[in-house]
């Protein structure tokens, strides 16, 4: 719909940058409108969610309710609702992306406490795509470092995806009894021979299975089916031995909530995600569900892999982000020496 300069808000703005539509309030027969701002992979899972929790809202209530959707690379993402893009919930796929929203006052400081399991109801972790056949034998984290590799992987400074990859590489040296100056020089050398840095990771499978850039892509293993139905078996999964546990994190916007009067429609759309209906969407998109009931099922669709977590190895988030991704931080000086 066409909106004329001045009556473009700073919200407008912000969410017209952020790829989404802006219906003025009235416009709608729908009684209450959320805005879910979440990661660049997760565009698939909730135009399967949405509709399967309006259908349920209205079902119980009998209100009628739109969601909007906005993705990007989930920090890209963050910084625009600390920006002001009125978002009800975020959705993103790294609690450090939740925790700076928290710092700004946008979101609960106690966030990751509303929800079960560290307001986070699905996880997934991070796995190596590469072509048919493996022509290069990729099979390790040190395979990535190799010279004459090309590795797909997206920017840490404004994806989740890119910094879970960083994280997970740094970290499979710790687990095998290796030192800091250790994990450094794979992740320096993985680094290397990264062709280009894309913004996100749906921009980075692009690259590599559209553009036909590069040896391996590092992804979400809840990435992997959506390659598979859209190119087929071109291409082969592949998992190492360790990996990083990569959660999907979730969060109401407080103010925005209750600015809009939203609060109650906002809290049971993130809990219909805790749902056996939700775990069971989550499953069929490849994310690790948290019901026992809904695993079990969806079994199948599982690698067993040894995965440790941001906690464990970095002594959580914020400790990672200052050291890893901050300005002037390891990445930096690692991206920089390339």
């Amino acid at each position: 719909m066409k909106t004329t300069c001045n009556r473009l808000t700073r919200r407008a703005i912000l969410a017209l940058a952020a790829g989404i539509a802006i219906v003025p309030l009235g416009a709608s027969a729908a009684d209450a409108q959320l805005l879910n701002v979440s990661y660049d992979v997760a565009r698939e899972l909730y135009k399967e969610i949405n509709p399967a929790f309006i259908a349920e809202w209205k079902k119980s209530t009998g209100e009628t309710i739109t969601i909007n959707q906005s993705h990007g690379g989930s920090s890209k993402q963050a910084r625009s609702v600390a920006d002001g893009l009125e978002a009800s919930v975020v959705t993103m796929n790294q609690a450090n992306d939740i925790d700076m929203l928290a710092e700004r006052g946008v979101v609960a400081a106690d966030w990751a406490r509303k929800f079960p399991h560290n307001a986070a109801p699905f996880y997934s972790t991070m796995i190596f795509l590469v072509r048919k056949g493996n022509p290069k034998q990729i099979k390790t984290w040190d395979d990535l470092a190799k010279p004459g590799i090309k590795v797909v992987i997206p920017n840490p400074k404004t994806a989740g995806n890119g910094r879970y990859t960083y994280l997970a590489a740094w970290g499979s040296v710790i687990k095998k009894g290796g030192t800091e100056a250790q994990a450094r020089e794979l992740v320096a050398g993985i680094f290397k021979n990264v062709p280009v840095l894309d913004g996100g990771g749906r921009a980075a499978t692009t690259t590599f299975t559209q553009r036909d850039i590069g040896d391996a892509l590092v992804t979400f293993e809840s990435e992997v089916q959506m390659v598979r139905t859209e190119f087929g078996d071109n291409f082969e999964v592949v998992y190492p031995a360790v990996s990083i546990l990569a959660e999907s994190p979730v969060a109401v916007v407080d103010k925005v909530v209750d600015k809009r009067g939203v609060r109650k429609q906002a809290t049971a759309y993130l809990n219909f995600l805790y749902s056996e209906a939700g775990q069971t969407i989550g499953a069929k998109h490849f994310l690790r569900p948290r019901s026992e009931a809904v695993a079990k099922k969806f079994a199948a669709n599982y690698k067993p892999i040894a995965l440790f977590t941001v906690d464990e190895v970095f002594g959580g988030w914020k400790q990672a982000q200052k050291k890893h991704f901050d300005d002037g931080g390891e990445f930096d000086k690692i991206y920089q020496a390339k």
